[in-house]
Parts: structure tokens; C-alpha cells; sequence
């Protein structure tokens, strides 16, 4: 992500120390940067997501925090499930976990190569904050094991009926797919409205995931923070592949 602070004439409002307000996501820009600055407290943050706002910044910038229209959204019933996924589901090589290593997920999330990008925006400061959700029920971990090996997951957090997806990683083929397929089964059990995938990339939208406008992904948040949370650990969630859809 290049920084945004290159350019000579700057009109995001900074965020103040004193309150937790954000400006209206509705009318950011379509690239969606509204705001900078503040902290990554717990309170901002959850503040930020029931907005439909969250932090993305490189190391030594700002926090830049952001609500981009489009948005890319999946819903658990439409997952897509590929002739050649199948087979790796069917194989069983696989086993699944929630909440188990969610430390660890983050840190491979944020330093496992990928293609295209030169480094990570998950800095250790986001780190902390996020490990710091998940100590108090928010974050949540799916971790992918092959033979007890810790080998892809995906972790983000949880409110009302929404999982706001924030980073996958994946250390052998498909692990992190896996991983995906064993959350969107899961929440669609539990009545989630949809997984925020944020913005949009090829791999998202090949697995099914939807690009929905700005103003109807924020009114579908409105009434999915309305419903009863899962507060707390999801260790005790389980999940095994299953050939009929939910």
C-alpha cells in the first residue's frame, strides 16, 4: 500500500484522542479513506467495525482507517466449492480448530510471503491489538492442521452476526481455503448474516464472495449487530467436511 501522506494537499480529518467518533462512511470517498490517526484501543476499533470502518496502514504512517464502496461480502450459503476443492475436503488430510493459536495465526498471517506485495500491513502494532480482541472474546482464529502442523488460517472478528474477515495465510495447498470453507459452514449453522472480506480480489470472488454496494453493505451491518453475539472463545466450535450443504 503506498502512502497516502505523499501528496502535498491532505483533507482526511484526524481522528481526536478524546473520543471514539468517526466520520460518516457513507459519504468517504469510493476508495474509502475517511480518517487517521488515533489508536488501536479496543474501544476505537470496535467503534470503527459497527461502523463498517477499519484500520490499514504501513509501517511508519498514520493509522489510516478506511471504508471502501464497493465492499466484498459472503454469505455463508453461497460458498463455491470447485470440482478440484472438493476432493482435497473429501480427502480428510485436513484437520480444523478454532481459537487454538490465534497468536500465531496473526503472526503467520502477517509474515508469510505473497505474491505481489513486498511486506505486510499487519505491524506490530496491529498485532497487539488484535491478540488483544481475541483475550477479550472478540478476535477469533480458524487454524488448518496437516499431522498436529500448524499449516493455514484466517482470523478477523465477530459481532452481532457478522465476521469481519481480516487475513488468511496458508503454508500448504489449500489450507487456507480449508479454512475459509470451515467458517463460512460454521456461521451459516449459527445464523451469520455474512463474512466482511472487505475489498474485493479475484480469489474471494472465485470462492464466492459478492461485490455489494457501500450503502447496502452498511445497512445489512445495522441489522446483523442487532442479533446476539458469540462473545467469548470458540474453542469448543467444531467442524468436519460434509458432502450435503447445510
Amino acid at each position: 500500500m503506498a502512502s497516502m501522506f505523499d501528496e502535498e494537499e491532505y483533507l482526511i480529518p484526524p481522528l481526536s484522542h478524546y473520543s471514539y467518533s468517526f466520520p460518516n462512511p457513507r459519504y468517504a470517498s469510493d476508495e474509502g479513506l475517511l480518517a487517521y490517526g488515533g489508536d488501536l484501543s479496543s474501544s476505537r476499533l470496535l467503534t470503527a467495525y459497527k461502523k463498517g470502518i477499519f484500520p490499514w496502514y504501513n509501517e511508519g504512517d498514520p493509522i489510516l482507517w478506511w471504508s471502501p464502496d464497493p465492499r466484498l461480502l459472503l454469505y455463508p450459503g453461497k460458498f463455491k466449492v470447485r470440482k478440484s476443492f472438493r476432493r482435497v475436503l473429501r480427502s480428510g488430510k485436513y484437520k480444523v480448530k478454532f481459537d487454538h493459536a490465534f497468536a500465531k495465526v496473526i503472526r503467520y498471517c502477517a509474515t508469510v510471503p505473497r505474491e505481489g506485495q513486498g511486506g505486510s500491513w499487519i505491524v506490530p502494532d496491529m498485532q497487539e491489538a488484535y491478540i488483544r480482541l481475541h483475550e477479550e472474546g472478540f478476535a477469533h482464529s480458524v487454524e488448518v492442521y496437516r499431522e498436529e502442523e500448524l499449516v493455514g488460517g484466517l482470523y478477523g472478528l465477530a459481532m452481532g452476526k457478522v465476521f469481519f474477515g481480516e487475513s488468511m495465510f496458508s503454508l500448504a495447498s489449500d489450507a487456507s481455503k480449508v479454512a475459509f470453507k470451515a467458517l463460512s459452514d460454521v456461521l451459516g449453522a449459527k445464523g451469520y448474516d455474512f463474512i466482511d472480506c472487505q475489498m474485493k480480489t479475484d480469489h474471494m470472488v472465485g470462492l464466492g464472495a459478492e461485490v455489494v454496494p457501500r450503502d447496502r453493505y452498511l445497512d445489512e451491518l445495522e441489522a446483523a449487530l442487532q442479533k446476539p453475539s458469540d462473545l467469548g472463545s470458540w474453542q469448543h466450535f467444531t467442524w468436519n467436511y460434509k458432502e450435503e450443504e447445510w
